[in-house]
């Protein structure tokens, strides 16, 4: 599988968490506390993989503009790991503030999967071409097994 049909597949399970968390109400204190822990080890994997596979390649390839994109992209990614994610994880699961979180959350993971897919992806298809996705994509396939293993033995 190429990196980008990988991370694709990652940016629609975590859609897909991500609804089922939107939908729940605050009696639903065990499954959002459940979707919420599946949502974070999604995302750590995923964001691993980007960060240390596919954006560096962008970048190294790429131009200035790419290397805005990477920051960028980066930066999205400290948001939610370092701000958004522990703020859920110390929010009562059975409020409705913690409802309004999983809103911004979801909002800011659509936007920047949105300008991954738009923007990012095409650029590295453009600027990495068919054989070395496939390669990325390996890479990640074998990296991301090790790291789900590693989750479980924690």
């Amino acid at each position: 599988m190429n990196a980008i049909d990988l991370l694709i597949q990652d940016h629609k399970l975590v859609k897909k968490l991500l609804e089922e968390l939107s939908a729940t109400t605050e009696r639903a204190v065990k499954k959002r506390a459940e979707l919420l822990q599946r949502i974070e080890q999604e995302l750590q994997i995923h964001t691993a993989l980007e960060e240390e596979i596919l954006y560096p390649a962008i970048k190294e390839a790429g131009g200035k503009e790419e290397a805005k994109m990477y920051y960028e992209a980066k930066e999205e990614h400290r948001t939610v790991d370092s701000l958004v994610i522990p703020d859920l994880l110390g929010t009562d699961t059975g409020t409705v503030e913690f409802a309004g979180r999983v809103k911004v959350m979801k909002e800011l993971l659509e936007h920047h999967i949105e300008e991954e897919e738009g923007e990012l992806f095409p650029t590295a298809k453009k600027l990495l071409g068919k054989d070395m996705l496939e390669q990325l994509g390996q890479t990640m396939e074998t990296q991301k097994k090790l790291l789900k293993g590693e989750q479980r033995a924690a």
